[in-house]
């Protein structure tokens, strides 16, 4: 039996620029991730199946045909995998939950069998944020995520914390409230510069939608952190910290405050 985290995706900073001619949009991101996510357990099976458990497992509709499902037909094997998902992030909030657990997926595979060349295609195919979400290491993202660079990461091990008032949101309805002016590109330098001088683009437009976000982006700021934004789409919101006491105190203020809001705590990567 293996075992593989689906690594919490979160973006430091998201950059909104030109329209495409395909509809979407130019970004720039800094993709970073936490470490702690859904978990994939996996042995080798005759044939491909999937069980989704946890607490987010009742917001996949079919399981063999969400993106875990795609990433196990989109590779190459001798082998069909039985995969047990244990869904621990919440769906449609800004996480890239979903293309974490197809990340966990190709990572799994290239264990046991290798990966072909033309990866990065295979992925970039089923999602976004799933090249980025395969190595699960900090980078900057361009083109519609995909394009992926290297950064210096001063914030590896950096404690965060994620709270998410439990509402799902959708890209295409954020995309669709957003302003649609360009307020220039990602800054440069280090993973620490490009998180105190970015921003999100995206944010105002999803607490047009779900103004629970700017409570959520209110009760972190009044944990002292030394940054925080909300991650992607919204509605999941991180603040960071200098120490894990700091990040733990501040998940104990929120818990006493609002019992409902689902919370994860971890290092980024």
């Amino acid at each position: 039996m293996m075992r593989e985290t689906a690594y919490a995706k979160i973006n430091l900073a998201l950059h909104v620029r030109a329209r495409r001619d395909d509809g979407y949009h130019e970004l720039e991101t800094l993709f970073a991730f936490v470490d702690a996510g859904d978990t994939l357990s996996a042995r080798v099976a005759e044939e491909d199946r999937l069980t989704t458990v946890g607490e987010f497992a009742g917001g996949i509709d079919n399981p063999l045909d969400n993106l875990v499902g795609k990433a196990l037909g989109a590779l190459p094997r001798p082998q069909g995998l039985d995969i047990t998902l244990e869904k621990n992030l919440p769906v449609a909030a800004g996480l890239g939950g979903g293309s974490a657990d197809a990340g966990a997926v190709f990572r799994i595979i290239e264990h046991l069998h290798g990966l072909p060349d033309d990866w990065p295609e295979r992925a970039a195919k089923l999602g976004a944020d799933v090249p980025s979400c395969v190595r699960s290491d900090m980078a900057i993202g361009r083109g519609t995520g995909t394009e992926l660079e290297p950064v210096e990461n001063d914030l590896a091990g950096t404690p965060v914390l994620l709270i998410n008032p439990r509402i799902t949101l959708s890209t295409a309805a954020v995309f669709n409230a957003w302003e649609g002016q360009d307020r220039g590109p990602l800054p440069q330098g280090t993973a620490r510069d490009i998180a105190l001088r970015g921003r999100n683009d995206l944010r105002q437009a999803a607490i047009s939608l779900c103004p629970e976000i700017a409570q959520a982006l209110e009760l972190l700021g009044q944990t002292d952190p030394w940054m925080l934004e909300m991650s992607g789409s919204g509605a999941t919101c991180f603040a960071l910290y200098e120490t894990e006491a700091a990040r733990d105190g501040a998940s104990r203020k929120i818990s006493g405050q609002h019992q409902d809001m689902w919370q994860l705590g971890g290092r980024l990567r």
